[in-house]
């Protein structure tokens, strides 16, 4: 392999040769320097074929395990790029001895598996993981290549990843809940980014030594280093967090029933996060750092505007039209919803009626500010100032005049809130008490908590009864049925434009445990999110 070259530079302005540029990146090359393949004549066409397949696998495995990383990117559709991270491969990650075996085919993608080995000053461990690669044909040459990605090179590997095996940066840390379970990637997959960020956060001050490991640096984002393998150990340092491993348990599970879901659990008495858990296929924390339309869980909040402004109560008029129009939008109800005219704010609430929350927001002494005060000042929300001991995002009800003022009640709009923030939400309601939520102990870092004013006990008592009733006769009745205690939730349903099915939401509480859980195309709040949280609720409570 050639000498020189320390970075594995995947994204970043090389990254716009990755498609149709690639091919066109290739051709040149292949044209310049005879390439075997490289023709005068009518390039082929159509998909390759089962023997185009087999063949430009045979040669790209062939060249990467003997470590010609420029012959191997010769037979992919972006040779610089590629060339560049199989670089890497040997000289920054030091892996070698590397040996393939392809599996069968499917098509023109042909899954893989890699075994290798690390080598780093005097310590060596085995390397062995799976992977998949797909063949294209080259849009100008006609030829059969390897359809360049980094996953090819490793499934962790994504646009901007390099590989890198040193000394780690920080120490390890050794993460142990409230009850002193440890807890590891291993045994809980979901908390694996969130472990990552606590180590690069609080690894120098847990007291552990750092050793030397094969790890995935992220270099054009935020996210600290993913570690693969370690070859050295160092000495962990013991972080406590505020975790149940029975609650995690009962989340990491339960969020494998659904893809693209989120979940998170706090005790409303004290503001710790039990459990968070994420099933995305791009690993994105988005129970924390989400930002999207909660739906009809956001009524929480526009229930407490409602009252405290003294608008109307739990026992007062909320009527339930089939629709109503603010400011030109006309607004609708479930057709499955029958319309009350005569409807209590109760009713409304456990029915989850758009209209009666709409007709009431241009009540007096409602402005469009009044949703986004009660937001922030009652609720925590919205003031960017949670610190939570990770990366987190703390809610966004922006004050809004138009269509808009009426789309924020019922959680669309402009309203922007994540699980983290429901689950607050939810337990700031049965309360009375923002507690800001948190993962780490305050004093580890001298971090000063969020505050907010909270909200009336009359108010926390009309709440929590609406939620009661949305548990035991409303629309969460199926999901929460079955649980013991003292129960309440809220369901809600997000609208996201170009997409033909709505984002599934739903909050609930048990006794001093408060969830909440987001699906993403999960439909209506009690089809997906809805057996979340009572998963989660069932273990918590």
């Amino acid at each position: 392999m050639g000498r020189g070259v320390k970075v594995a530079v995947i994204g970043g302005v090389c990254a716009v040769m990755v498609g149709g540029a690639g091919y066109g990146a290739y051709n040149v090359v292949s044209a310049l320097d005879g390439t075997p393949g490289a023709s005068a004549s009518e390039p082929r066409s159509g998909p390759p074929s089962a023997d185009e397949v087999a063949e430009t696998t045979e040669k790209f495995f062939a060249a990467w395990e003997k470590g010609d990383a420029s012959a191997a990117a010769g037979y992919t559709n972006n040779a610089s790029i590629a060339g560049t991270l199989l670089t890497a491969y040997a000289e920054d990650a030091h892996i070698g001895g590397v040996e393939i075996t392809p599996g069968t085919a499917s098509g023109t993608a042909v899954p893989f598996t890699v075994k290798a080995k690390v080598s780093y000053e005097g310590a060596t461990e085995p390397l062995s993981y799976k992977s998949t690669l797909t063949v294209v044909r080259g849009e100008t040459s006609g030829r059969a290549l390897v359809d360049w990605e980094p996953s090819v090179v490793h499934p962790d590997l994504k646009d901007g990843d390099t590989l890198v095996t040193a000394e780690s940066a920080t120490p390890q840390i050794q993460a142990v809940g409230r009850d002193g379970a440890v807890l590891s990637r291993e045994k809980y997959p979901s908390l694996g980014p969130i472990l990552d960020q606590l180590r690069e956060k609080y690894g120098d001050k847990a007291g552990g030594t750092p050793g030397v490991e094969l790890a995935v640096r992220h270099t054009t984002t935020q996210a600290p280093d993913t570690p693969l393998l370690t070859l050295t150990e160092g000495k962990p340092g013991k972080l406590h967090t505020t975790l149940s491993a029975s609650v995690q348990a009962a989340a990491e599970k339960a969020v494998k029933r659904y893809g693209e879901s989120s979940v998170v659990a706090v005790k409303p008495s004290t503001g710790e996060v039990l459990a968070v858990a994420n099933d995305r296929e791009d690993g994105f924390n988005a129970a924390f750092q989400g930002k999207v339309a909660p739906g009809s869980t956001m009524k929480i909040i526009t229930a407490a505007m409602l009252i405290d402004n003294g608008v109307t109560s739990m026992n007062g008029p909320a009527p339930c039209p089939d629709t109503a129009t603010w400011q030109s939008q006309t607004f609708h109800n479930l057709t499955t919803m029958k319309p009350n005219e005569s409807a209590t704010l109760a009713n409304t609430f456990m029915r989850s009626c758009n209209t009666g929350f709409i007709k009431l927001v241009d009540e007096k002494p409602l402005d469009d500010s009044s949703l986004t005060r009660e937001a922030q000042e009652r609720f925590g929300l919205g003031q960017d100032n949670w610190q939570t001991g990770i990366v987190s995002f703390d809610g966004s009800v922006p004050s809004s005049g138009g269509p808009d003022r009426a789309a924020n009640a019922i959680g669309q709009g402009q309203v922007q809130m994540n699980p983290l923030n429901m689950a607050s939400v939810t337990a700031t309601a049965v309360t009375g008490a923002f507690r800001q939520p948190y993962l780490v102990p305050f004093d580890l870092d001298d971090r000063e908590p969020a505050t907010a004013q909270g909200l009336p006990q009359g108010t926390v008592a009309q709440l929590k009864q609406m939620m009661r009733l949305t548990a035991t006769q409303g629309t969460a009745v199926n999901v929460m049925s079955g649980l013991r205690g003292d129960v309440g939730a809220k369901t809600g349903s997000a609208e996201v434009d170009g997409h033909a099915v709505s984002d599934s939401w739903f909050t609930g509480f048990r006794d001093d445990v408060a969830a909440a859980a987001m699906v993403q195309g999960g439909g209506h709040g009690g089809d997906a999110a809805g057996p979340i949280v009572a998963d989660v609720l069932r273990v918590g409570g």
